[in-house]
């Protein structure tokens, strides 16, 4: 049966003073069942981060207009946006007074698989229902100390280093990239990406929890309301999209079948 996919984008400035997240979802103009989601998590003081964010997503969607799945695979066009992105962030630096740096996760739904890449702490989950599939690596002293046996992930929320970042785009070293792919697709799978200012507050059974049970808009919603109030005044930027699959003629949750828009 095919599968259709419900979508929402979602920010929130949290308690900053400036919002440095990027997130956006594009369908794309040639190719039925084919969406791209992108979320950047900007760094570089003041308007430095913003613009290193803003970057990548305005990559990500001239390199996934142009994508033409017969020619090219979508490895390809994720390691193109990523790596394209993380040149013209670096040539930024000459052009304005700030350091920009930014994170990045880029997300390629297609009929029957999806494909990630992602590089720094902001992340991408893959749930089955309230399972976890997966959940991607961080590219921090964090993560490193928690691959390595050396950090619990509750110690690893106190850590006073947790913010170190050992990749991200527009630094002088070159990006650390990492892909992951998830096919045959079925009902019930959803997929996460947010940036550090959301999965800092919650484990994966949580968020997995939250995304099974609401549609995606009202997951959104809530979770950033749990965000916010788990921070307690001194939140990040929250940025997220959920992309969540079911059966093309499944009646949605909540709804009587044969009810319309």
């Amino acid at each position: 049966m095919p599968l259709i996919a419900e979508t929402c984008v979602a920010r929130h400035t949290g308690d900053r003073k400036e919002q440095q997240d990027r997130v956006a979802l594009f369908a794309h103009p040639t190719q039925p069942g084919t969406l791209l989601a992108v979320l950047a998590d900007g760094m570089g003081g003041h308007s430095g981060g913003a613009m290193a964010a803003e970057q990548v997503a305005i990559k990500a969607k001239q390199n996934f207009e142009a994508f033409m799945p017969q020619h090219e695979t979508a490895e390809h066009l994720l390691d193109s946006i990523v790596r394209e992105s993380h040149v013209v962030i670096k040539l930024t630096r000459f052009t304005s007074e700030q350091d920009p740096h930014s994170t990045a996760v880029v997300f390629v739904l297609q009929p029957g698989r999806a494909s990630w890449v992602h590089c720094g702490d902001s992340r991408l989950y893959h749930f089955r229902g309230r399972e976890t599939c997966l959940r991607s690596q961080d590219h921090s002293l964090v993560g490193e100390l928690l691959r390595k046996g050396k950090l619990d992930e509750e110690g690893a929320l106190r850590h006073p280093q947790r913010n170190v970042l050992l990749s991200c785009l527009g630094s002088d070293r070159e990006p650390r990239i990492e892909y992951g792919e998830a096919r045959p697709l079925v009902a019930g799978d959803s997929f996460l990406l947010c940036s550090d200012g959301l999965w800092s507050y919650f484990s994966s059974e949580e968020l997995a929890t939250v995304i099974d049970s609401h549609t995606p808009r009202e997951a959104a919603q809530l979770l950033i309301d749990l965000a916010r109030d788990r921070a307690g005044g001194y939140g990040d930027n929250i940025s997220l999209a959920i992309i969540k699959l079911s059966d093309a003629q499944a009646p949605r949750p909540g709804r009587p079948s044969g009810a319309r828009d």
